[in-house]
């Protein structure tokens, strides 16, 4: 077991963990254990230090973003002008976005569509048990994230037995397309391009093309709209649009590389009430 730290002004776990971007995690001890793929280390703040420790320090230390420097990002959010994102960014400037696997956020963020966070949870917890390989860390039993191939191996009932529902179909479509085709094509494309390819997935609209892309691509320039951001546009941004898409494309044009980032101060300050 190897441990680093990191100031934990600008690396919160719990803000970190708690803005949608990912999924399995579970409390432990004084803060969490994170699983991602087959991976699992143990976050927790210590002062005003963070901590991870992990058999996999170099796949954390980049799974966390930190060989980026968020000070400017959150200067830049402080002094925009917009009251909601500089008061977000000041109460939340330890969240962090992740560089998630980006074949477990397809699938991860197709079961999320029309979907709450505990039931998200409980599905994937369940297709992991179901097919991933029974790993332990700390003392504590959990399986990985199956590989495609395992996936892809199933059909569509084994999907909707874990409690998938209608997205049965979708994850059965995609696990079999990205068999054949694989992912890495999808890295190569511009941000644009990307999304308007994550629309050929069945099952993957708008919000979620963003999401994916946002999190399992690492493309910062995106601007998932949910309910909670069109609200934001609306009460905080005094916006006439109706159409998510073209909030979407309102807020990239307006924050342009940053769109990410501020996207999750927005989402999180505005479901913090602040």
């Amino acid at each position: 077991m190897k441990k680093f730290d990191y100031d934990s002004k600008f690396f919160d776990p719990l803000h970190t963990l708690d803005c949608g971007q990912i999924f399995r995690f579970e409390p432990f001890k004084s803060g969490f254990i994170v699983f991602s793929l087959d991976k699992a280390c143990y976050l927790y703040k210590d002062g005003c230090r963070t901590v991870v420790e992990s058999d996999d320090p170099d796949y954390f230390f980049n799974f966390f973003d930190l060989a980026r420097d968020y000070s400017q990002i959150v200067k830049t959010a402080e002094e925009s002008g917009f009251q909601l994102l500089a008061k977000s960014a000041r109460a939340f400037s330890g969240l962090r976005l992740l560089n998630q696997n980006c074949e477990e956020m397809i699938y991860s963020f197709i079961i999320s569509q029309n979907n709450n966070i505990p039931r998200i949870k409980g599905i994937i917890s369940r297709i992991c048990e179901g097919l991933g390989e029974r790993k332990s860390f700390l003392g504590n039993e959990y399986y990985a994230f199956p590989t495609t191939r395992a996936l892809s191996e199933q059909g569509a009932d084994f999907f909707k037995n874990v409690g998938c529902g209608y997205r049965d179909k979708f994850l059965f479509e995609t696990a079999q397309r990205i068999e054949r085709e694989g992912v890495e094509r999808l890295k190569n494309l511009s941000s644009a391009e990307l999304t308007s390819e994550l629309l050929t997935y069945k099952g993957i609209g708008e919000k979620v093309a963003d999401c994916i892309a946002l999190f399992g691509f690492s493309r910062r320039d995106r601007f998932p709209v949910d309910v909670w951001l069109e609200k934001v546009y609306k009460e905080d941004f005094n916006g006439s649009l109706t159409d998510r898409k073209a909030m979407s494309r309102y807020f990239t044009d307006l924050f342009g590389a940053n769109s990410g980032y501020f996207q999750q101060y927005l989402f999180y300050g505005k479901r913090q009430n602040l």
